[in-house]
């Protein structure tokens, strides 16, 4: 029998809306190489070889992955560029080269390399690419993607490989993983192009098939003193710092904000593009950078899919990374409601959820407008049955303003002013 109640009583019900939940909205995944020979205690820990590790910091960076100066240890560059000169996290970084595997043959020792020694010049992209072993399931390079946010809770939203990303097959696999990461997510793949002369880029750029909304094409690298570094690296880490300033919501373009550099090269060579000459790459659907305004910029807004695709949500760079982004976030504050019956109350309480959180971004205009409805056409009786719901989300993220005309006139009926 219920116990004898004489009294006032409260009870509690769950919040009927759900709060969205904080995504990182661009956080990278950088594939490379790093010198876990060097790092402290390296022979104490087991090394961080294909093995996703999350950093917030160049310090967190060096004590499991070592430090160098050698161009050839691409991860040392990247995480240099993101916590000194853009001071932005956390990063994943994964580490392919093997110390005990990669190391040097008689092929090396006329060039003054003894015969064992760690030698990183022996990773290939089959290392970046990585597979899954058959008998154990561990799995290598690429394929790691998927096990980050299970590792983490951290969605990846920037896909890099720094020094392999101009090869084709790297490219492509870095894009599958990006276009469905544990089969529900999305993220941008940043690549650079490997031309000599700015005009090689768009047919390069077309012949290798670079050319999807999920992906970044960038043409040059760029210099910090004499160090060359990678312009695709220096992108992903202005987008996170744009995004900072922005209540990590990715809805502004990194395009026309500063670069941390010193240079810019083409090919091995220094340029400085005109305006005209960095527009013809950009209606090619390749960034780059200027220095025009107030110092070196990143100079562009469209993804690789432009200009064969034109939709905005594939085409433009802010717009794209806020429908992943966005995507992230219903999905993760959606899931706890997977499994729930399927009932008036419950579709009731789905909407409320995502237009009162669409409002909230229309109001800080982060959006132009957004709503999210529940259709009967979209959802017959057969999908229901089988325990399916649709929800159809509606929203604007504004365009960049990629180009700002004024007309200038020649006005003689001023001259009355003469007679005032």
């Amino acid at each position: 029998m219920p116990a004898y109640r004489h009294g006032v009583y409260v009870n509690e019900v769950p919040t009927s809306l759900t709060p969205m939940r904080h995504v990182e909205a661009r956080m990278p995944v950088v594939f490379g190489l790093a010198p876990i020979h060097l790092a402290p205690g390296a022979n104490a820990e087991p090394p961080a070889i294909n093995k996703p590790t999350l950093c917030h910091s160049y310090a967190d960076f060096v004590a499991t992955f070592g430090a160098s100066d050698d161009p050839a240890f691409t991860l040392c560059q990247a995480a240099r560029i993101f916590f000194r000169l853009y001071a932005v996290g956390p990063v994943v970084f994964v580490n392919v080269f093997d110390p005990t595997l990669h190391v040097a043959d008689e092929a090396d020792e006329a060039a003054g390399v003894e015969i064992g020694d760690p030698d990183p010049s022996q990773v290939t992209s089959a290392d970046i690419l990585g597979g899954v072993v058959t008998d154990t399931g561990v799995k290598t390079g690429l394929e790691l993607v998927d096990s980050v946010f299970p590792m983490f809770r951290l969605v990846p939203g920037q896909i890099l490989c720094p020094g392999f990303s101009h090869i084709p097959a790297v490219a492509q696999a870095m894009q599958a993983k990006a276009d469905e990461i544990n089969t529900m997510f999305k993220a941008l793949t940043v690549v650079d192009l490997p031309v000599d002369y700015y005009t090689e880029a768009p047919g390069w750029k077309n012949a290798n098939n670079y050319a999807y909304a999920n992906m970044i094409c960038c043409c040059g690298a760029v210099l910090n003193g004499d160090e060359r570094q990678f312009l695709s690296t220096h992108l992903a880490a202005l987008a996170m710092e744009v995004d900072e300033d922005n209540d990590d919501i990715p809805f502004v373009s990194p395009s026309n904000h500063s670069l941390r550099i010193t240079g810019f090269t083409i090919g091995g060579q220094v340029v400085n593009l005109g305006i005209e000459q960095a527009n013809y790459l950009n209606g090619e659907g390749i960034v780059t950078a200027i220095n025009f305004d107030g110092g070196w910029k990143l100079w562009g807004n469209r993804t690789a899919v432009y200009p064969s695709n034109t939709d905005p949500k594939d085409s433009f760079i802010p717009i794209r990374s806020f429908f992943n982004w966005l995507g992230k976030t219903l999905i993760l504050s959606y899931w706890s409601r997977i499994d729930m019956p399927i009932r008036r109350r419950f579709i009731q309480n789905a909407l409320d959820s995502a237009n009162v959180y669409l409002n909230g971004l229309a109001a800080r205009e982060i959006i132009l407008g957004g709503r999210c409805v529940f259709t009967e056409d979209e959802n017959p009786v057969t999908d229901l049955m089988d325990g399916i719901c649709r929800f159809h989300v509606f929203v604007t993220p504004p365009t960049p303003a990629r180009e700002i005309d004024f007309t200038l006139e020649y006005d003689p009926a001023y001259f009355s002013t003469l007679f005032a």
